[in-house]
């Protein structure tokens, strides 16, 4: 089954399109896959910066505590005493 598609037109600095096409042309993509890509890319950085948000804020709203971060160190330097230095 054809996935459906629809056309845009976008307008790009001149250095910035120059850029495109070079890698672009170096890649064998078309401009099409070559937009796809970055536009996936950026959702996908996107929802990142957003799980990142929410990690930081229920961070905030509830901190490690002092005896959480004595067993996270106590952890790590059991595992890294096992690590040839």
């Amino acid at each position: 089954m054809a996935r459906v598609a629809t056309k845009v037109a976008v307008s790009i600095p001149d250095d910035l399109y120059r850029a495109i096409e070079k890698a672009r042309r170096r890649s064998g993509k078309s401009r099409s896959a070559v937009m796809q890509d970055a536009l996936r890319h950026w959702l996908q950085h996107q929802a990142q910066v957003a799980l990142v948000r929410e990690y930081e804020a229920g961070y905030r709203r509830r901190p490690e505590s002092r005896r959480e971060v004595k067993a996270a160190q106590a952890a790590a330097v059991r595992l890294l005493s096992t690590e040839d230095w």
